[in-house]
């Protein structure tokens, strides 16, 4: 039986509201342009939460366009540039389940189709509005009979199709949130990644702030491991805002203290702190989860290298207190746990890694003793694993090696290269 992923285009699919875009594009020269764009989005935001009926909002909004075709080809080359960064890196997903993905939107076909097509999500299966227009290829309204362009349109559609198998819906908005209330899908997710509206998620099954979460969840195909918005990045001490804002665009998330709080040791998967703040050993020795420390300023002193030697922790600071530290330290930190990359580590072996290509990367944090390597690579032989890449650096007592591989294996291979013997900390990077 085939599972189906009903997936909304506008805010969700794509970082932004088309017809909001559209309307910058065709009313660029108007004298009302800004009042125009006002009232189109305040069109667009009841609709979504549910306090103006969609007919009513979608009614208002195209009147209000004055678009034509040429508008619409200057739209779609913005929407492809614009499409949310965790469906865009999970195209593979697209791929293999080209069948069970449907866009469903009450947006229009036009500009649909040409963005989505190249993430191997067929015509066929994108449900949408249609315009229709003049003989000068002006927008004069669009297709009445389609149920998209109702109230309710996304319910009255799914009840047409008749979909046999388990159904799944992703989205951002009411007319998502309907499918819900419907009793038609199995469960909604409220995606949270572009714009959070509270009607919306508190009554969600799940609330899930990137695409990556919600594959996650239903443990599919994915292009990470694990979604960033589950690892949590504490910030202590005198941190300017531009280093929280390049972490959390980055889609980690933030807890911002002035104190490092016991109840957050534990949990804390990245810790960036400003400088003067010292990290007691004892916390330290208990941050399981902690993968990698931020220090603006010299941690000489103030943080135990040789603790975070034994726990696998990749420390980055800035001894010559530079101007930019602010964005640099955070940089490298997403860096490494997004590719693995220690450049500029104070302790650990310095590597610049090169872009994964259709390959898992897993990274083995290791005592630097005699005999490690050749216990990864026994492994790797014995489950005929083929290795695409491997890097290995080696610093005092630590070893670091990243091995990139094909990605059908067995899972026992991670457990096993767990278990091998001097193994500090590994971690599974997609």
């Amino acid at each position: 039986m085939t599972n189906y992923y009903i997936i909304d285009f506008d805010s969700t699919f794509t970082q932004v509201e088309a017809l909001d875009e559209l309307a910058r594009i065709s009313l660029a020269n108007h004298p009302a342009r800004e009042l125009i764009y006002e009232e189109i989005e305040r069109l667009t935001n009841l609709s979504m939460n549910g306090q103006l009926s969609f007919r009513e909002s979608l009614s208002g909004r195209v009147k209000l366009l004055e678009a034509n075709r040429e508008h619409l080809k200057k739209l779609i080359t913005i929407l492809k540039k614009r499409v949310s960064p965790s469906f865009s890196r999970n195209r593979e997903f697209f791929k293999k389940h080209s069948d069970g993905v449907l866009i469903v939107s009450g947006g229009f076909k036009e500009f649909i189709v040409p963005v989505v097509s190249p993430y191997h999500i067929k015509q066929d299966n994108v449900y949408a509005n249609t315009f229709i227009f003049d003989e000068q290829g002006n927008i004069t309204g669009y297709d009445e009979n389609n149920p998209l362009s109702e109230e309710g349109g996304k319910v009255k559609l799914l009840r047409q199709l008749q979909l046999p198998g388990k159904i799944y819906g992703i989205g951002d908005g009411y007319s998502d949130f309907q499918l819900k209330e419907s009793g038609l899908i199995e469960r909604f997710f409220a995606f949270t990644e572009n714009i959070e509206r509270k009607s919306v998620s508190e009554r969600a099954d799940h609330v899930t702030p990137s695409f990556d979460e919600f594959l996650y969840v239903n443990d599919l195909p994915r292009a990470i491991s694990y979604p960033k918005n589950r690892i949590l990045c504490l910030i202590v001490g005198d941190v300017p805002e531009i280093a929280a804002h390049i972490l959390k665009r980055d889609g980690f998330s933030i807890r911002v203290k002035e104190t490092v709080e016991e109840k957050y040791v534990k949990d804390v998967g990245m810790l960036l702190l400003g400088k003067d703040i010292r990290l007691d050993d004892a916390q330290l020795a208990q941050a399981d989860k902690l993968k990698t420390i931020g220090y603006l300023g010299d941690s000489k002193h103030r943080i135990n290298r040789s603790i975070c030697n034994e726990k696998g922790i990749v420390l980055f600071d800035d001894k010559k207190d530079k101007k930019r530290n602010s964005e640099f330290i955070p940089r490298r930190m997403a860096d490494f746990i997004n590719k693995g990359d220690t450049y500029m580590s104070r302790n650990f072996p310095n590597l610049i890694l090169p872009k994964i290509e259709k390959a898992h990367r897993l990274l083995h944090i290791h005592r630097n003793v005699p005999g490690v390597m050749a216990q990864i690579n026994n492994v790797f032989a014995e489950n005929q694993i083929n290795i695409v890449a491997q890097f290995l650096m080696t610093k005092g007592d630590i070893g670091y090696a990243v091995t990139d591989v094909d990605a059908q294996y067995d899972k026992q291979l991670l457990k096993q290269l767990r278990q091998i013997a001097n193994t500090v900390k590994f971690r599974v990077l997609y």
